[in-house]
């Protein structure tokens, strides 16, 4: 395996995970809620009175950072998704069955959760970390898709 140095980029990655901490943080202290997409996604699917334009606007605005990004800091990525249609179509529908059934996703389990240092967070992480590992595993190197 061959390391792409000129995709090696400590720096905003750096930056990005320290403004993820500090929106997570906000977040519980101005709302008193985890961080957690897709309970945000999914209030949007059925909204409650006075609900809908924050979880909206929070939607946006992780729609639109790319694009700001590359607008205001010259941060470009080049995205490669080595599968067809279908493939992303089960994968986005297994990835919002396991945020369901897990009871979060990786933003609230992941990021929020383990900060807040929960057990149960940290079970649903190594789950799903394990899970996507073993899956790419088998598929690329057993299946050899």
């Amino acid at each position: 395996m061959q390391i792409d140095w000129l995709a090696f980029s400590p720096v905003p990655a750096f930056l990005g995970g320290i403004l993820l901490g500090v929106a997570a943080a906000l977040y519980v202290i101005l709302h008193g809620r985890i961080l957690g997409i897709s309970g945000i996604v999914s209030g949007l699917l059925t909204p409650k009175n006075g609900d809908v334009i924050w979880r909206l606007s929070l939607v946006l605005g992780l729609l639109s950072a790319p694009f700001l990004g590359s607008l205001f800091f010259d941060l470009h990525t080049i995205t490669v998704i080595d599968a067809d249609w279908i493939a992303i179509i089960i994968a986005g529908l297994l990835v919002g069955f396991g945020s369901s059934y897990g009871s979060g996703c990786t933003s609230g389990h992941g990021v929020c959760g383990l900060s807040r240092l929960s057990p149960r967070s940290l079970v649903a992480t190594l789950s799903f970390m394990s899970t996507g590992f073993l899956t790419v595993f088998v598929i690329r190197h057993l299946l050899g898709l």
